[in-house]
């Protein structure tokens, strides 16, 4: 890939279509993993791009929606907890890609995945570590999952509350091992990680509101 001259991103300006992938969400002790898969029009081009991480949750917002309308395909691929229980973190998060990249509306021939391993695609793949600040196609696929799993958090806060799931979004923080001590885990949290296993104690069945 050559240097671009725009956003500090190298070129995927290659003649051929090209998918972009990321995920997120490997390192919360609870919910889904989810992956994101992008392909960008080249005559549709969309402007401050970046890694999720380094954009405010507005911006991020804003960059949603013009991925979404703009994009020439986009697609999700997501692993639940108990997947990622029974097949173990990365092979739920290749997993993941793989759903992302088979939903996609138009086939690429190549996939840039974010990170230092590419999952078995039907096409050709090249990981890119930090490809999310490298590569336009896989910074606007961090935003898409980035985005929808914030949202989804948000909503399990509100079916699992005393957890505080919408600020930590499932992280490991001391608001949320506490809770785990105190409540044990909820069924969306993932039983394999060291620190359920080890503070889940009795497990919830159902969120305090279905016995109200």
């Amino acid at each position: 890939m050559k240097q671009n001259q725009f956003d500090g991103f190298e070129s995927s300006d290659t003649g051929i279509i090209i998918a972009g992938v990321d995920e997120v969400g490997r390192g919360p002790l609870c919910g889904p993993v989810i992956a994101a898969a992008v392909i960008l029009d080249p005559a549709r081009p969309i402007a401050g791009l970046n890694d999720s991480k380094k954009l405010s949750e507005k911006r991020r917002e804003a960059l949603f929606d013009m991925i979404c309308q703009d994009a020439l395909a986009w697609s999700l691929g997501r692993a639940e907890a108990a997947e990622i229980d029974e097949l173990n973190i990365l092979h739920a998060t290749m997993l993941a890609m793989q759903r992302a990249v088979a939903g996609l509306a138009v086939r690429p021939e190549l996939a840039y995945i974010d990170g230092n391993r590419c999952p078995t695609l039907t096409c050709r793949s090249e990981a890119i570590v930090k490809g999310d600040s490298r590569v336009p196609e896989i910074a606007a696929a961090s935003i898409i999952a980035k985005v929808t799993r914030d949202r989804e958090m948000l909503i399990m806060d509100r079916e699992w509350p005393g957890y505080g799931i919408a600020g930590h979004k499932g992280y490991p923080t001391r608001v949320h091992l506490e809770a785990l001590r105190k409540l044990g885990p909820a069924p969306v949290h993932r039983r394999s990680f060291k620190p359920v296993r080890e503070l889940g104690g009795c497990p919830r069945i159902a969120p305090d509101w279905a016995s109200s």
